[in-house]
């Protein structure tokens, strides 16, 4: 299995991991770029899916990122364990990036004026959480539901987020896919060329037959 773990992790372990992974970024991202490489299937594929984890990246649907990834690469016939390794550009690291420049391109073309900065976006998304969670909570006691945070929520953020962040992930998305490719590609012809070394290397040791 891709995934599976000699030591399984506990619940603090996972929680850390997903803030800052063990061993750093770097080592992360070599972890992802070494397993996508190994994937045994087509370079063209492996691409596809993995364009599809960058691509939805750049998408608001925090939660559902690896369930979007996954959709995307089986409409783009691509490889779905791919997918599921692209997801990981969208880290603590690149992620505000990516919302600081997604939510301003969207507001940009939706004609919404001002300008949010990044611990304005963070605050927003926090409290339509705690509204969003509150609303969930009232359905079992006899509490008011309210709307009006996660209305100007989605209309000031959530929408701009979304719509302006289509642009730029098709864009990463398709620099990874031509970058995948011929890596992909590379490696298994290397682990091609090893394996016929290794079969001629036995075959030169065996004992001629009488």
């Amino acid at each position: 299995m891709v995934f599976k773990r000699r030591t399984p992790r506990s619940l603090p372990e996972w929680a850390r991991e997903m803030v800052y992974p063990k061993g750093g970024f770097r080592r992360a991202t070599q972890y992802v770029m070494h397993r996508m490489r190994r994937l045994p299937d087509q370079p063209e594929r492996v691409a596809r899916g993995f364009a599809a984890g960058v691509f939805i990246s750049f998408t608001p649907f925090f939660g559902f990122h690896f369930l979007g990834s996954v959709a995307i690469a089986w409409a783009l016939r691509g490889n779905i364990l791919a997918a599921l390794l692209g997801t990981f550009v969208g880290n603590p690291v690149t992620t505000p990036i990516i919302a600081i420049t997604s939510v301003g391109l969207g507001q940009w073309m939706l004609g919404i004026p001002g300008v949010l900065e990044l611990p304005q976006i963070g605050r927003a998304f926090a409290q339509a959480g705690t509204q969003l969670w509150a609303n969930a909570s009232a359905i079992f006691t006899d509490k008011v539901m309210h709307w009006d945070r996660l209305i100007d929520f989605f209309r000031e953020i959530y929408l701009p987020y979304m719509i302006g962040g289509i642009l730029p992930g098709i864009a990463v998305s398709l620099i990874f896919y031509w970058l995948t490719v011929p890596l992909v590609r590379a490696y298994q012809r290397m682990r091609a060329n090893q394996a016929a070394e290794r079969a001629a290397r036995r075959l030169a040791c065996r004992p001629p037959r009488e």
